[in-house]
């Protein structure tokens, strides 16, 4: 389910058509194992800061089309990875999963 920010950006015209015209691109097949798909994957995750950016939300280049299997997949691989911080206590980014 998508986060409280994004349910507006997820309703949009300009994503129903994007994410719609991707799918149909991949014959709406999965990317990962070629079973029938089901949803376009954000490769970078939608944020605050980043859903008003089209080069993220709306661009090919950041999408992928999953079955469901893949996508749950995905996140919980993802949800093993860990904050990393420097010697002041300051995130300076993820632990690669």
């Amino acid at each position: 389910m998508a986060r409280e920010f994004a349910k507006q950006f997820y309703n949009s015209a300009a994503w129903i058509k994007t994410s719609h015209a991707f799918a149909s691109s991949k014959l709406f097949t999965c990317e990962k194992c070629g079973r029938p798909g089901y949803i376009v994957h954000h490769k970078t995750h939608l944020s605050p800061a980043n859903i008003d950016d089209p080069n993220i939300t709306l661009s090919w280049d950041n999408l992928m089309y999953l079955c469901l299997e893949c996508h749950n997949a995905i996140h919980a691989q993802e949800a093993h990875r860990k904050a990393l911080f420097d010697a002041d206590g300051n995130m300076i980014g993820i632990s690669p999963p």
